[in-house]
């Protein structure tokens, strides 16, 4: 008893250390977005969609957009959001037109958009399609959709055959 009345401010000390240690050190949960992951209305915009800040961002937006200009390049598709045409996915080997509505249907226009697919999102598009579930697998969509989306078509016949 009288160690606790001695030292009882040791034992505060080491109580408070130990309250500390386990609000600083304590595991947290970490979600990270794909950038293929949509965007909805009550999340912060990503700052890639955004330009610079400051006078170097807006010295290096101005630079842009004199030279999109002057090149005849639409620097600003990006953010102006800008509806692009959609591709013709049914140049894909294995997509027909059925599978190609499915895509669209899940909001798939463009074949950048199935190039960047990872895996694990794969597999959750996988369970919506239904009839075509494992299709994007065992016909090495993304790979195809890769070449096109770079527009590589030589490479693309090269590897998958001629296009139609």
């Amino acid at each position: 008893m009288d160690f606790i009345r001695e030292y009882w401010w040791l034992i505060l000390i080491a109580a408070a250390a130990v309250a500390l240690a386990y609000l600083v050190l304590r595991p947290r949960q970490r979600v990270q977005l794909t950038d293929s992951a949509p965007r909805r209305p009550h999340m912060p915009a990503s700052g890639r969609d955004r330009e610079g800040r400051g006078f170097a961002g807006e010295a290096a937006a101005a630079t842009s957009d004199v030279t999109g200009e002057i090149l005849g390049a639409s620097v600003h598709r990006k953010l102006s959001r800008a509806k692009d045409p959609a591709d013709d996915l049914s140049l894909l080997k294995g997509v027909g037109p059925k599978f190609a509505d499915a895509l669209h249907a899940l909001g798939f226009h463009r074949f950048e958009q199935l190039a960047h697919l990872t895996p694990t999102e794969i597999e959750r598009l996988d369970g919506q399609l239904g009839a075509f579930r494992g299709r994007i697998s065992r016909d090495r969509i993304v790979e195809q959709a890769d070449y096109l989306a770079r527009n590589d078509r030589d490479g693309f016949e090269q590897r998958f055959g001629a296009l139609s």
